[in-house]
């Protein structure tokens, strides 16, 4: 995005953020998977910036469209973008890995788009995901891994009642310290 899309997103990081989720499920997923940015914006509805099929991205669409291919009912879990409300500008991704598995545990994952970073929209996705696993009764904790060296994650997972767990190499990503939460924390349930 231009610096005249960043005028767009509110400066403040003291008011508290809000965003809705849309699908990116289905032929928007696949056009972000191919880099066609164009496409995904005319498959998805949004105004979907550059970041979307950056390299970065673009790893992630591959496995959630391999992912939704192989199990259909996974789709609902993942690929959705984060919308800022009431604006309506599109501010990040995040999703889980996929549906709760047998023991009721679902990993998340966020990315705020570099242009509305360090103004809330970490906290209010990492809020809005937290919510919906509290209100599936087949989610009974939520799981995040994130890179020792990602302070600004790390300060992100703060105050929501996470404790360390251990760790885990990814091939790709490398060492990532796992935090879990119960699932009803948020709601004080």
């Amino acid at each position: 995005m231009t610096n005249s899309d960043d005028a767009a997103l509110p400066v403040s990081a003291t008011t508290e953020r809000r965003v809705r989720w849309v699908s990116l499920a289905g032929r928007p997923l696949a056009s972000l998977v191919a880099g066609d940015l164009v496409e995904a914006r005319a498959r998805s509805g949004l105004d979907l910036p550059g970041f979307f099929v950056s390299e970065q991205a673009r790893r992630l669409w591959r496995d959630r469209f391999d992912q939704v291919t192989a199990d259909p009912a996974s789709a609902p879990w993942v690929a959705r973008a984060a919308v800022s409300e009431p604006d309506g500008a599109v501010v990040g991704y995040a999703g889980y890995h996929g549906p709760p598995n047998e023991d009721g545990m679902v990993e998340i994952g966020y990315t705020v788009v570099p242009e509305a970073r360090r103004r809330g929209y970490a906290r209010a996705m990492l809020r809005s995901l937290l919510v919906r696993a509290a209100e599936e009764p087949d989610v009974h904790v939520v799981r995040v891994t994130i890179s020792p060296d990602n302070a600004a994650s790390l300060a992100t997972i703060r105050g929501f009642g996470f404790v360390e767990m251990g760790e885990h190499v990814d091939e790709e990503l490398g060492l990532g310290i796992i935090h879990e939460v119960p699932a009803g924390r948020v709601l004080g349930i």
